[in-house]
């Protein structure tokens, strides 16, 4: 009776945490395709768990954050929802590639077109966003996931670090550190290889070529006292061939 009860419990308080750990992993969130650095641009996944047993997800609402607003964020097209990227003004205008932005993308709506993300299933709905802001370490979207039962949750409560994550946290994009001059750095390196192999290449040429035209040369030199040495050879041959004939 006491290893069966003991049993019991364990089975119980497994259930229990199992039950009480669940919420903390299925909540939206975001993740970048790589890395999302400082000043650069990023394709990030907005990933929603289904975790209703009898109702599906058919709406997806993503605010952006207002104090650090995006000007470029273009969305990819999901099997099976429309997608619906909403602009406004801003009060103070962004400065992207020598131009001014007046307008940013304040939300990202997803709706299903029929049955959504159903039970025990999830969805990611990608973005590429950018300029990154350079003087945030993280953005903060707001999300609101609509059932097919009408229910709303809203995925809204900042999280504190050092602090227990809240019960609806929002998705949190992490920023690393801005990578060269954002845009071409890397093609800039690439190039100024390039160049140095090119000279590399031409100096390997010369140097070849030098040293051919340098073996030609000798080569020639070679052969030519060799045929004047055959030549005087020839000559002196003849001589003592006539004197033998005279004095025969």
């Amino acid at each position: 009776m006491k290893a069966s009860r003991i049993a019991a419990t364990g089975a119980v308080a497994a259930s229990a945490v199992l039950v009480l750990s669940g919420p903390a992993f299925a909540h939206v969130s975001v993740q970048p395709e790589g890395t999302a650095a400082k000043g650069g641009y990023a394709t990030v996944n907005f990933k929603v768990p289904n975790e209703r047993d009898k109702a599906s997800t058919t709406k997806l609402e993503v605010n952006f954050p207002a104090d650090h607003p995006l000007a470029s964020v273009m969305p990819q097209a999901v099997d099976g929802w429309t997608v619906k990227v909403t602009k406004s003004k801003l009060e103070k205008p962004l400065e992207l590639h020598g131009e001014k932005i007046n307008e940013a993308v304040t939300k990202v709506t997803w709706t299903a077109d029929g049955k959504g993300i159903q039970p025990g299933y999830f969805q990611k709905f990608p973005l590429s966003i950018g300029a990154l802001p350079e003087n945030t370490d993280e953005l903060v979207f707001k999300a609101i996931q609509t059932y097919s039962n009408k229910e709303v949750v809203r995925w809204i409560e900042t999280p504190t670090k050092g602090e227990e994550e809240p019960e609806s946290p929002a998705p949190v994009l992490a920023l690393s550190a801005a990578e060269g001059d954002h845009h071409g750095s890397a093609s800039a390196a690439s190039d100024d290889s390039a160049e140095a192999d090119d000279a590399k290449a031409a100096a390997n040429t010369s140097t070849t070529e030098a040293a051919s035209s340098d073996s030609s040369d000798t080569t020639a030199r070679v052969l030519g006292v060799v045929g004047i040495v055959v030549g005087v050879a020839g000559v002196a041959f003849g001589v003592l061939a006539g004197r033998r004939r005279t004095t025969a």
